[in-house]
């Protein structure tokens, strides 16, 4: 069922939802404190295409599992989502017009989200879609983005090999993640034997096909296992045991949702110490090891564009702002960070583009800047994808990283490496 939710309409927020809210902007970054614009041009002028946008509204979607495996790691994603529109509407809006969002829950299941797409597109004109997690929801829906020519951003760490014109890729690909992550393992650990696990669907088997032939091909080391298990999988003795007797210098996992819970606590059952046997893992944010406990992924290094213990003012106001409108027991992980990225870089586009005009908003994109990021600093590429650093983060017992490493300058984005296909 659609939550229709009007955050920031004219005629105000409902309380309690408006307090929560409006607690919220005080740690809005700077870009969202600019004065509203002092016009709001005709609607015929800016949406010419049959859009839901009047005088007043611009209409966005929200698609993200809420229920399901994938709930633990995209409930956070939608959050940050609705920080950021409620902090643009308190600062006027897109092109003089408020945000109202139109929820939809992919419920964790791929054709659901194509169903969902589809109707947010089609029966509800939403002028952008924030939304999706898992690669296999992001390849449900964008047969149905490009069809009806609908603007879909999309935050979550990938394995590259795509590109769409309807499609903005805030979180990072393959380059910027997983291979320079595995150089760093190699380089700082010893890294030269590695045991894949991964969750069994697009992602993690295409993101280890890549690692791979780096493992293989660059850094002259093997891959002494690999498996995979559906999602929601719950049993992983079998496979712990089969790492016990191959005894990899580095385990490299790709389980995504609730299966990280049991995935981690039966490592530490079997008695795997991650202070001494190496683990390093692309798909572990603070918002799983929330659901993790940070007692058993301890010791385990992550390979991100951000954590939350990143320090920098725009960060730290980010962070004072999530949690005062979700809670102060809320974690911020870096697929909520990069969703947070998405309703900023479409308004930066519309008002760039003078218009919500899909084929407008992405002819405006390559080479904006969000200098507000809590990363720190962000540029769209000619390619959909954004400019962004590395990090590799080793994870602590309370549930957040300490930042080892950061690559030096703003990697590009390359999501079709040579040699990787």
């Amino acid at each position: 069922m659609a939550d229709d939710t009007d955050i920031g309409a004219d005629h105000g927020l409902r309380s309690p939802l408006r307090r929560r809210l409006l607690m919220g902007l005080a740690g809005a970054p700077a870009l969202a404190l600019m004065p509203r614009s002092a016009w709001a041009a005709p609607t015929s002028a800016v949406n010419t295409t049959g859009l839901a946008v009047t005088d007043t509204e611009v209409t966005v979607g929200i698609l993200h599992s809420i229920t399901g495996t994938m709930a633990i790691s995209e409930t956070g994603a939608q959050e940050a989502e609705k920080l950021a529109i409620a902090q643009i509407n308190e600062a006027g809006g897109v092109l003089g017009r408020k945000i109202k969002i139109i929820q939809e829950d992919g419920a964790s299941d791929w054709p659901t989200f194509a169903e969902k797409a589809k109707k947010l597109l089609v029966n509800d004109h939403c002028a952008a879609v924030m939304g999706c997690w898992t690669s296999a929801s992001r390849k449900a829906v964008l047969p149905v983005f490009e069809q009806y020519n609908g603007l879909l951003y999309y935050p979550t760490f990938y394995e590259g090999l795509e590109q769409s014109k309807n499609v903005f890729y805030t979180g990072q690909e393959a380059t910027q993640q997983i291979l320079a992550g595995l150089d760093w393992v190699h380089k700082e650990k010893g890294g030269d034997s590695f045991y894949f696990i991964g969750s069994d669907y697009i992602w993690p088997r295409t993101s280890n096909k890549i690692a791979r032939k780096h493992v293989e091909n660059v850094l002259k080391g093997k891959v002494v296992g690999e498996e995979y298990f559906p999602l929601g999988h719950t049993q992983f003795n079998s496979v712990i045991n089969k790492i016990k007797l191959t005894k990899p210098k580095v385990i490299f996992a790709d389980v995504v949702g609730g299966s990280n819970v049991a995935f981690y606590k039966q490592l530490k059952a079997a008695g795997i110490d991650l202070s001494k046997q190496v683990l390093m893992t692309i798909s572990v944010t603070e918002d799983e090891i929330d659901g993790i406990g940070g007692e058993n992924i301890a010791g385990a290094y992550a390979c991100m564009k951000y954590f939350e213990s990143i320090q920098n003012d725009n960060n730290k106001a980010f962070v004072a702002a999530f949690k005062k409108m979700w809670g102060e027991k809320t974690v911020i992980g870096d697929v909520t960070q990069a969703a947070y990225l998405g309703p900023y870089l479409w308004k930066m586009a519309c008002e760039k583009a003078g218009s919500f005009d899909v084929d407008k908003v992405v002819a405006a994109s390559p080479g904006l800047e969000f200098k507000g990021a809590p990363e720190g600093y962000v540029k769209i590429d000619e390619n959909h994808h954004l400019w962004s650093k590395t990090r590799v983060g080793k994870a602590k017992p309370d549930g957040q990283f300490e930042i080892v490493y950061t690559s030096p300058e703003l990697i590009k984005p390359d999501p079709f490496p040579k040699g990787y296909q």
